[in-house]
């Protein structure tokens, strides 16, 4: 039997911190359409991006807030207001562009004496860019330096916010980051800086993400190369990204299944219930269902996974009370030899009722396996206390429907229908889902 328990779990580890962070897209119009700039870290033991191809960006540093008075185009007010934060929205946007030159060597600035104009690095001594781009590296104090020596604003107008995404918890390292997008600018190369990044590409984003390309990429750079595939020019997308009303946080949760672990996105059916056995990351959810799989979906839940019906999708039974007193067993069916062992083994408590979603005859193996158990099905409006554990008996679409009101689960052998009110859905197939209530 597979057995998966989220009560089982190790203690929860020391909560990881939150950095704040910057990611900026450079675009450019290829011969055959948009094109993307990919950067490939370099190899590190401690890092768990090391090697992936990604977009240049960073942490936000305690000094970005200096950068302030070289920006142009958008103060901190209306950088704020974007990035829906009460305050230093304009640290991301400055980031954001630090982070490009020193890893892309890519400046997003102009010149006060050409205001429109971003600067051209490539008409400047190669051993004087090597010499900025190093000395930025040491610490954004010497950015504002450069800045000022030159007569450079940051062009901070040039970015438009794209997404904004939080590393799952569990993961060593988190980062709520915003991503930017911006056209590559003329009269500048890329030049990797040979210590965080190693080489660069400019790719499709179609051509990025496919497998024949072979690129280690994140989970977070592929759903949004994903979205960048939809977008035929740089101008359709930056013109999309500065109409962008309301941009949600995007926080994948990581789970376990047959291919290991991964982060699940929000839009995969095992999200929800993730979030809820596994809202740390310690391990617990799952994103596959599996014949045998026992879940432990609350102190007052369990699941058991039988094998597939007729139509190829896996049933579910369902164990409500609370461990070692009473329960109830929910759509004990199909009564397979594997699929009631399976039962016997889960068992909380004692078996006190055995109730069903759907209008069907219990089967003969049921009965033997819990002979003691009641099997008359009840009545709508009847409710069980189970001390600790209530059920309340509701009339659904297609047979009856239980309210675990203690958990506001509502047990129902129909995917698409919910009686009542209750915050969470326990369907006969699929994944334990949120009530969306319309």
């Amino acid at each position: 039997m597979n057995t998966q328990n989220n009560e089982t779990r190790q203690k929860p580890a020391a909560v990881r911190p939150v950095r704040n962070a910057a990611t900026l897209i450079v675009l450019r119009d290829g011969t055959h359409g948009l094109e993307v700039l990919m950067l490939r870290r370099a190899e590190k033991a401690d890092d768990q991006n090391s090697g992936a191809s990604v977009f240049p960006g960073g942490v936000i540093d305690a000094h970005d807030r200096s950068l302030h008075a070289q920006c142009s185009g958008l103060d901190d007010a209306a950088a704020s207001a974007r990035l829906v934060v009460p305050e230093g929205g304009l640290d991301y946007y400055a980031a954001a562009i630090r982070e490009c030159f020193e890893e892309a060597g890519l400046l997003f600035a102009t010149d006060k004496a050409s205001p429109g104009r971003l600067v051209a690095l490539d008409g400047m001594p190669a051993g004087q860019l090597s010499a900025m781009r190093h000395a930025a590296e040491q610490g954004t104090d010497a950015l504002v330096a450069m800045c000022e020596a030159h007569g450079w604003q940051l062009a901070v107008d040039r970015l438009a916010y794209f997404t904004h995404w939080l590393t799952p918890p569990g993961m060593p390292r988190r980062f709520d980051t915003r991503f930017f997008l911006a056209s590559m600018p003329d009269g500048q190369t890329v030049r990797p800086d040979g210590r965080e990044t190693v080489e660069h590409l400019w790719l499709q984003p179609a051509d990025a993400v496919s497998p024949a390309r072979g690129l280690k990429l994140m989970n977070v750079t592929r759903r949004i190369l994903e979205q960048l595939a939809q977008f035929s020019s740089v101008r359709e997308l930056m013109d999309h990204a500065r109409g962008l009303k309301h941009i949600p946080r995007v926080m994948p949760r990581l789970a376990d299944g047959p291919g290991g672990r991964r982060p699940v996105n929000t839009e995969e059916p095992a999200y929800d219930e993730v979030g809820r056995v596994d809202p740390d990351g310690q391990g617990g959810g799952r994103y596959a269902l599996e014949t045998g799989l026992v879940m432990r979906l609350s102190p007052r839940v369990w699941r058991v996974t039988g094998p597939a019906d007729a139509t190829g999708a896996l049933p579910h039974s369902y164990f409500a009370g609370i461990e070692g007193g009473d329960c109830v067993l929910i759509d004990p069916s199909p009564a397979s030899p594997a699929h009631i062992a399976a039962l016997r083994n889960a068992a909380p408590g004692h078996v006190r009722r055995i109730w069903s979603t759907l209008a069907l005859p219990l089967e003969d193996a049921v009965r033997e396996a819990w002979p003691e158990a009641s099997v008359l099905q009840p009545a709508p409006g009847e409710s069980l206390d189970l001390g600790g554990a209530t059920l309340q008996v509701l009339n659904g679409a297609g047979g009856l429907q239980f309210l675990l009101a203690e958990d506001s689960t509502l047990f129902t052998g129909t995917a698409t229908t919910a009686a009542g009110t209750a915050d969470w859905i326990a369907p006969r197939h699929g994944f334990l889902r949120r009530h969306a209530v319309t």
